[in-house]
């Protein structure tokens, strides 16, 4: 116990120090940015441009909002997240997670199977925010699993040693799995496998369920 409340303070420093070095950064982008988007959205009203140039120009916008969403994400994963609680059971944002991203499945060629024996009990929860984590960790699995799969979502009341009664839902794919290597560092921010990810998704997961009392844990094997 000592070991672990020894490397969740030492977490947590380095989560401090990043957050500011994140929000300053994402300041310092975010000025110019909203500039270059007011000029190009401007330029694309008054410019008469031939099909190539739209093309390009559409380019340029889609590569300027992925810029912004990272810059978004600094942002949010440099201040806690502000969570707007409500008394509801879990179940009814699993069963809205799962209509908004219908389309997005099917696109993935990906299956869930809902496991669920009554819905679960009504807890102090942000909807939004438990949402935003359960997205999150749905299109990591869909991502991982080349050509479809399946992902099946399990919800049960349980026990834990120092939360005492807890509302748990299991999330597993049949997908490649998380290598050991980089098992300890997936909630780590920054670190991701992926050519334009930032890295921040899952640490900002991680915070989301930490500010709502609860816990975010992997079970892994390749």
């Amino acid at each position: 116990e000592l070991e672990k409340s020894r490397e969740h303070l030492l977490q947590a420093e380095k989560m401090v120090v990043v957050g500011k070095l994140a929000a300053s950064m994402a300041h310092s982008i975010r000025n110019p940015l909203t500039s270059v988007k007011m000029r190009l959205f401007s330029l694309n009203r008054t410019l008469d441009l031939s099909s190539n140039q739209e093309q390009d120009f559409e380019v340029i916008s889609e590569e300027i909002l992925h810029i912004d969403n990272i810059v978004q994400s600094f942002l949010e994963f440099s201040r806690p997240p502000k969570l707007r609680v409500q008394d509801m059971s879990p179940s009814e944002v699993v069963d809205h997670v799962l209509r908004l991203l219908t389309h997005r499945l099917q696109s993935y060629n990906v299956t869930v199977l809902l496991e669920r024996n009554g819905a679960m009990p009504h807890i102090k929860v942000d909807p939004e925010r438990l949402k935003e984590v359960l997205v999150n960790i749905i299109e990591n699995a869909c991502e991982a699993m080349k050509g479809g799969g399946t992902i099946t979502i399990r919800e049960e009341r349980g026990f834990e040693s120092v939360l005492g009664p807890v509302a748990l839902i299991h999330l597993s794919d049949n997908g490649p799995g998380i290598p050991e290597s980089i098992r300890t560092k997936i909630f780590e921010p920054f670190f991701t496998t992926k050519e334009e990810g930032s890295g921040l998704g899952l640490s900002i997961a991680a915070r989301i369920m930490e500010e709502h009392g609860g816990l975010l844990h992997l079970k892994s094997a390749e």
